[in-house]
């Protein structure tokens, strides 16, 4: 089965659809979702989104909060772009029906300030205000009569000209993606003249995550699987706050919590912070992930304590509802007690490299949001940039496609997916095994801190792994799992080599065995592929 469409859209966050809402009123646009459309990061995203909208504030102290969280490696160009289209970003979710918490004063919106940012400007929906945005976005796709959602279905491999015609003397450029439907099995060629992907990150390639199961890093191993170049795959983020409890997967206590004077202490109830950091609390998320990871090591702990019971119950109540009733469902009262938490995998800083125009290496495929590398974040993620730069992408690469789309008018005869030699596996254990060890063993040795032996233990691992994935993959039907599994296990190979050739510690990525920061290696960790397949 083969259909057609002006652009297609792999991913259906923040980044997915606001793009197509931007492109859909002059040409007809495919969304695929991998689940139901609303099911990824943006839904479950907590804290808000950082843009200058108080006068007091100024676009340059954003740009310069931005590069100092960095850790050197931010780029400029990327910076300024992103911050300088903050309020025009926010205006337009505002006409697009979301709903920001008013303020008590003067500015009509509430302010937080999140660690890292010198004033407040993190402007939010309570405490779930990636339900807000993604809600409010997915009713105004569902209702638009160009836009065509594709749920249940997940991208195999993008099709390019270089994979098409078998020759690589010439430009390579992006045709369509091959996707499965998982409602009934089928493989649908969707042929495209613009491809745009917007996937999310990779927090899944480790065992304990923020993330929902749906961030298994495809864009960014497609786009490599195709040609394109990534860029910084070293920097991890790890959130420090998730809800440390056996049911409460992937629950995360936004940062705001700490933005409005939440503490964190050791489990005897004393505060730590300071004594790694002056900003304490509010220091970037690295210095913090790091600080606690360090006492629960040290103290042999399972977890630190995060308290904001002194705020009383009415201020609770108001500024982290959301958190606060699903504390009470794990039998945690947060207006009377501390919280239990540990550090999660919560975010990819480095990904698909991509121009100011959203552009990849390969011609009419683009990446945005958190699957691309576009300079913005550098070496570890300011709070709350994270949407603000989906918003500002999105946009972006939808103008330069309505801009250059009517030079792409070739017209391509794709094959069919062929499935001919294949068979039914009895043996599907091996993708769920192979899962569980990956996610294990880059936990254990590429998490928060590592060392030259630990990666060492972990290139080996993933050698392995990635031949017998291989070899599953080219031998039995694709299914869901088996996609994730494979694409997982690229990205977490291209994080180890990255954090291989870091011979530094800086911002994310902490090593024992390089434990400071050189200023001689303000560089970004760029890997080329070699073959296409």
């Amino acid at each position: 089965m083969q259909t057609n469409y002006d652009v297609l859209i792999i991913g259906s966050g923040v980044a997915g659809l606001t793009c197509a809402l931007h492109l859909a009123d002059h040409l007809h646009v495919a969304i695929i979702a991998k689940s139901q459309l609303s099911e990824g990061s943006t839904f479950y995203a907590q804290g808000g989104i950082a843009a200058v909208l108080d006068k007091k504030d100024t676009l340059a102290s954003h740009i310069e909060d931005t590069r100092i969280a960095g850790a050197g490696l931010c780029h400029s160009d990327t910076v300024a772009h992103v911050v300088k289209k903050g309020k025009s970003a926010i205006h337009w979710l505002i006409e697009q029906g979301v709903a920001f918490s008013v303020a008590e004063h003067d500015f009509p919106y509430h302010l937080t300030k999140e660690g890292g940012h010198s004033h407040r400007r993190v402007i939010h929906a309570a405490d779930t205000t990636g339900k807000e945005v993604e809600s409010n976005l997915e009713k105004k796709v569902r209702q638009h009569p160009h836009i065509h959602v594709f749920e249940q279905h997940i991208a195999i491999d993008l099709i390019t000209s270089h994979k098409l015609y078998k020759r690589q003397d010439t430009p390579n450029y992006c045709i369509g993606a091959y996707i499965l439907n998982t409602n009934n099995d089928t493989i649908i060629t969707f042929q495209a003249r613009c491809t745009v992907l917007a996937t999310g990150g990779a927090s899944k390639v480790y065992l304990y995550t923020s993330n929902p199961d749906t961030s298994t890093g495809d864009g960014i191993a497609m786009a490599w699987r195709a040609g394109c170049r990534v860029a910084n795959m070293e920097f991890n983020q790890f959130h420090p706050t998730c809800l440390y409890h056996p049911k409460a997967k992937s629950f995360l206590i936004s940062e705001a919590v700490r933005g409005e004077g939440g503490k964190l202490l050791l489990p005897d109830g004393s505060p730590f912070m300071s004594k790694f950091d002056p900003r304490a609390e509010l220091a970037p998320r690295d210095i913090v992930a790091r600080a606690i990871d360090h006492e629960m090591k040290r103290l042999g702990s399972s977890n630190v304590l995060l308290d904001i019971s002194f705020k009383g119950k009415a201020f609770i109540q108001k500024h982290f509802p959301n958190i606060y009733q699903r504390c009470l469902t794990f039998g945690f009262d947060i207006t009377q007690e501390a919280i239990p938490v540990v550090p999660a995998a919560h975010y990819t800083c480095g990904g698909i490299m991509s121009d100011l125009h959203a552009q990849t290496d390969i011609q009419y495929l683009y990446a945005i949001g958190e699957t691309a590398f576009s300079g913005l974040h550098g070496a570890n993620r300011m709070a709350s940039n994270s949407i603000l730069e989906c918003l500002v992408f999105a946009k972006t690469a939808a103008e330069h496609i309505l801009q250059h789309l009517h030079l792409n008018t070739t017209e391509h005869i794709i094959p069919s997916w062929d499935a001919s030699r294949v068979t039914d596996s009895d043996e599907e254990v091996v993708v769920s095994h192979n899962w569980d060890e990956l996610r294990r063993f880059m936990w254990d040795y590429v998490g928060i801190v590592r060392t030259n032996k630990r990666l060492a233990r972990a290139k080996r691992r993933i050698d392995l792994l990635l031949h017998e994935i291989d070899d599953y993959y080219g031998n039995f039907y694709i299914t869901s799992d088996l996609l994730e599994l494979r694409n997982l296990a690229t990205v977490a190979d291209l994080i180890i080599q990255s954090a291989q050739q870091r011979k530094e510690s800086r911002g994310l990525h902490y090593t024992l065995d390089y434990s400071s920061t050189v200023e001689d290696s303000r560089y970004d960790t760029v890997l080329t592929p070699h073959n296409f397949t």
